[in-house]
């Protein structure tokens, strides 16, 4: 994908070069419609200059455009029958032509996909709190669709609309270094912007906008080469990832400890297993803000076992004995089944 100032002719997101941009049909549409009724005003206008009424100019604009040819309601001279010449060449030409694109946008099923896209787009303007994923690659498709088994709303962004077609959640076509593209996306309402880009300048750029749009929003931004991370870091990202890093580690990991990688795999992404790792912010007014793991008795009232807690400072206490206190802004990362889980929620909203 091209930088804000390429050209229509660049890769796309994902690598694949764009098409030259197709010709909206509305617009076809739009200007017959306003041809046709510009050919009705000057008739109109042409038939009072004529000597007619208003009214009577009107219909017999309408009438002659129309080729119904009731005839005139008053005998006519000759500069009305040479006005009315002109205007039967230009009104049904006008006619012809908005009819004809209009049966074409209605046969070629742009109607149906209008329909379609508007729709979504009210999908999209009711969503907040909602993922943006930037880019529809390899990346953006593994992570739209941890998401969406996570239950995550998600907003799919790319440029290339042959590849967007294929995608089975609410998307935007443009280009992403455009602002007007990730408004429409709903980045000022998201909670979550994943720039998943081809190229780290744009995804430094997705960065800076959709921190100017919303300056509470969450991004986690893919980074290529290492002397990026610290850029984006700097710009605003929360998160750095680095795919060839992370592929790297976990092949490394696989030698030395295969067992707990497939455990680790098996537990956040297969589902094939009961259990979950979730985390848990204690809340200011949680019931389990000021007490211990022992006094709120955490375990024996949900079945969750707290596998770490996470200080709002960023450190974290592994394995935390029973006298280890909450406080709030704790973050809690447990282990359990999605009922043991949605029990240790429910315990820590209590008032």
């Amino acid at each position: 994908m091209s930088g804000p100032g390429g050209s229509g002719a660049a890769p796309a997101q994902g690598g694949t070069p764009v098409p030259p941009p197709r010709s909206n049909p509305f617009r076809r549409v739009q200007i017959g419609l306003a041809a046709l009724a510009l050919v009705v005003v000057i008739g109109t206008v042409g038939y009072m200059l004529l000597g007619f009424e208003p009214l009577e100019a009107l219909y017999q604009t309408v009438v002659t455009v129309s080729t119904v040819g009731y005839g005139f309601p008053k005998p006519i001279g000759s500069g009305v029958k040479a006005f009315t010449i002109v205007l039967i060449l230009l009104g049904v030409g006008t006619a012809l032509y908005t009819f004809t694109v209009t049966l074409e946008l209605l046969i070629d099923g742009h109607m149906r996909e209008l329909i379609r896209r508007r729709r979504m787009d009210r999908d999209i303007a009711r969503m907040t709190e909602h993922v943006v994923i930037c880019g529809w690659g390899r990346v953006g498709r593994e992570v739209a669709r941890y998401l969406t088994n996570a239950g995550q709303e998600i907003v799919v962004v790319d440029r290339d609309a042959a590849r967007v077609a294929t995608v089975p959640y609410p998307t935007v076509v443009g280009d992403v270094t455009d602002d007007a593209t990730l408004l429409q996306a709903g980045v000022e309402r998201a909670g979550t912007l994943i720039a998943a880009l081809d190229t780290d300048a744009d995804n430094l750029f997705v960065t800076v906008a959709s921190r100017s749009f919303n300056p509470a929003i969450h991004v986690i931004a893919r980074a290529r080469g290492e002397s990026s991370e610290a850029k984006l870091l700097r710009v605003g990202a929360d998160r750095v990832v680095n795919p060839q890093r992370l592929g790297g580690d976990r092949m490394a990991a696989f030698v030395t400890q295969p067992h707990v990688v497939d455990f680790v795999d098996v537990v956040m992404h297969d589902g094939s297993l009961e259990f979950r790792l979730e985390e848990l912010t204690v809340a200011e007014d949680s019931p389990l803000a000021g007490q211990t793991l022992r006094t709120s008795q955490v375990h024996d009232r949900t079945g969750c076992l707290v596998l770490a807690i996470r200080r709002p400072d960023g450190t974290f206490t592994p394995n935390p004995s029973p006298e280890e206190p909450m406080a709030p802004g704790d973050v809690l990362i447990g282990v359990g089944t999605a009922p043991q889980l949605a029990s240790l929620a429910a315990y820590a909203a209590e008032h």
